[in-house]
């Protein structure tokens, strides 16, 4: 898997500065003030950050933006990035800091000077989380990240701060590779591997075989994987480092490694992009690679449902009625929308399994939550207030956009089947809502549950702040922060 640039905290030596090769980057803060390693810097580039930290082009500098000073005479470094940033920032705005750095090493070896800056750890995971490069199927994938190393007072409190954060990039990273491979390599068998690799971490990992689902009665999750060569699976992660007997948090993830749409077949083109509709269970493999590398004291269980959709002469068709493992008789309008299929079940499976204090979903669910929110927020559905409200301070916390989307009984009547209990799309009129009104007849009465359709953040076509074009691993810090908040003993 594709790992974080290993990153180092030194301690600060204002000598060593002009001796240090590579990229470096300073602070300084928005009136111009310069810690003790910034000013060196200056006095060996004979004043030239003083002259630009007075200049127009610094004034008009967001914060956590930087220029760079390319060549300085007096020091044997290639450039310096000047960023813009106060000591009394917040910690995105660090992790946007970081991120600037990191864009602008491009692989090179960095020195970050920060020797008395608050949140150095923040600016570490900023740089860890833009510098991912996902390079796996490339012939040449070049050298990997450089080497990026902090030079600050107190290294060995800074590296205590940026430890738990590290197994955060980590987590992202594991799910932002899971998002990126082509799904030829990434078949349904391969996804469980890797997640069974995970009880090196002290993971317990179950892998459920379709014989297994079919005793369980998990037809709707088959049905959709009946037209593919590759086996459906469900796979069960589990971290008990909580309260013994303390019941768990469950997510739940949608992995269709590929979409076709089955016999309701996708328009070609675009259809590449549907190597990500495993985006659910790749946030929720990262979640719980994340709580293992930080040890978290919290009980966790993860389940996800692995199928591919194909059309094939064994694939279920539009019109076909499949049970599903509540029992519900579920009328197949449209074999495209097949994610909702999964989740019936293997929600259905986590509750009756785990008894949970809680459930969350995670799928890259329906199209139209993207006409409705665009690329900037997932939709958030919800049963209960104070756990959806506890979620979305969660994630505003962590910079990662969510909307509060609306659910109500009026929608039921868009998703009622004449010959069955249920169907499985309403059509496009409100269809992310109906989608999710459709998951929450699998939700049990009491059940404090939250469903996140992320098919709009999962994937970016542009860079973000964090993260470059590609795989976001969107969710893995918004729920590693509910956990800390409301799970973790």
């Amino acid at each position: 898997m594709t790992t974080p640039a290993k990153i180092e905290f030194h301690p600060a030596d204002p000598a060593a500065l002009a001796a240090v090769r590579g990229k470096i980057a300073i602070l300084v803060a928005p009136d111009g003030r310069m810690d003790k390693l910034a000013r060196k810097v200056n006095s060996l580039c004979r004043g030239a950050v003083a002259r630009l930290a007075e200049s127009r082009v610094f004034a008009d500098l967001k914060p956590a933006e930087g220029h760079a000073l390319w060549f300085p005479a007096g020091l044997a470094a290639e450039a310096v990035l000047v960023v813009k940033l106060a000591r009394n920032c917040d910690a995105l705005t660090a992790r946007k800091a970081g991120a600037a750095m990191a864009g602008f090493a491009a692989g090179s070896a960095l020195t970050v000077l920060a020797p008395t800056h608050p949140r150095a750890a923040d600016i570490s995971l900023g740089v860890a989380l833009r510098g991912y490069d996902f390079n796996s199927c490339k012939s040449d994938a070049g050298k990997g990240p450089g080497k990026v190393a902090f030079m600050v007072n107190n290294p060995e409190k800074v590296a205590a701060e940026a430890a738990p954060l590290a197994a955060l990039a980590e987590g992202v990273f594991f799910t932002r590779d899971l998002v990126n491979e082509p799904s030829n390599i990434l078949t349904t068998t391969d996804f469980a591997a890797r997640l069974a690799a995970m009880q090196e971490l002290g993971v317990d990992v179950t892998i459920l075989e379709e014989d297994q689902l079919d005793k369980l009665g998990m037809r709707a999750l088959l049905a959709v994987g009946q037209g593919s060569e590759s086996p459906s699976k469900v796979v069960v992660m589990r971290w008990n480092r909580g309260r013994p007997g303390e019941a768990p948090l469950a997510l739940v993830g949608k992995g269709v490694v590929f979409d076709s749409g089955g016999i309701s077949l996708k328009p070609g083109a675009g259809m590449e992009d549907m190597t990500m509709d495993m985006g659910g269970a790749a946030v929720v493999s990262g979640v719980l690679r994340t709580l293992a590398l930080r040890n978290a004291r919290a009980n966790v269980v993860g389940v996800v449902g692995l199928v591919e959709n194909m059309p094939d002469g064994r694939a279920q068709r539009p019109g076909d009625v499949v049970k599903s493992m509540k029992g519900d008789m579920i009328e197949v309008i449209n074999t495209d929308a097949e994610g909702r299929l999964v989740l019936a079940d293997i929600l259905w499976y986590a509750q009756q399994e785990f008894k949970p204090a809680g459930v969350i979903d995670l799928a890259t669910l329906t199209g139209a939550i993207i006409i409705g929110l665009g690329h900037e927020n997932a939709g958030v559905f919800s049963n209960d207030d104070a756990f959806c409200n506890a979620f979305l301070r969660a994630a505003r916390s962590e910079g990662e956009g969510a909307w509060h989307m609306p659910l109500g009984d009026a929608y039921d009547k868009l998703i009622k089947s004449r010959i069955a209990d249920i169907k499985n799309t309403g059509g496009r009129p409100a269809g992310s809502i109906t989608a999710a009104q459709f998951l929450k007849r699998f939700i049990k009465d009491e059940m404090p549950w939250i469903h996140l359709d992320i098919a709009g953040v999962a994937l970016r076509k542009e860079a973000t702040d964090l993260a470059p074009k590609g795989a976001t691993g969107w969710g893995v810090l918004a729920l590693d922060r509910l956990i800390r908040d409301r799970f973790e003993g």
